[in-house]
């Protein structure tokens, strides 16, 4: 089984979450502030170098402004970014 951080499914995922963070116009400095973390942590999980548990991702939905079921529900519906597969590799 390939693991997740390099699939095309987790690839969609983080895809979803750079698209919510840029629609609400905000810079990845911004969020890190908004979650009490560094900068690197949100440039790792957004370059696929870090997973996401489901209480970050909570928090990061929250913090962007974004309701997280819903978000997630739009992930499992499949209404992730398609380009996500093309932008990362998978090994």
């Amino acid at each position: 089984m390939q693991k997740t951080l390099k699939s095309a499914e987790y690839a969609r995922l983080i895809d979803l979450l750079v698209a919510v963070r840029k629609s609400a116009d905000v810079r990845q400095q911004a969020l890190a502030k908004k979650l009490g973390r560094p900068q690197s942590f949100v440039a790792k999980y957004e370059n696929g170098e870090r997973r996401l548990d489901v209480i970050e991702f909570t928090a990061i939905a929250r913090a962007l402004g974004a309701d997280p079921v819903k978000l997630f529900k739009d992930y499992v519906g499949g209404k992730g970014s398609p380009k996500a597969a093309s932008k990362r590799p998978t090994k």
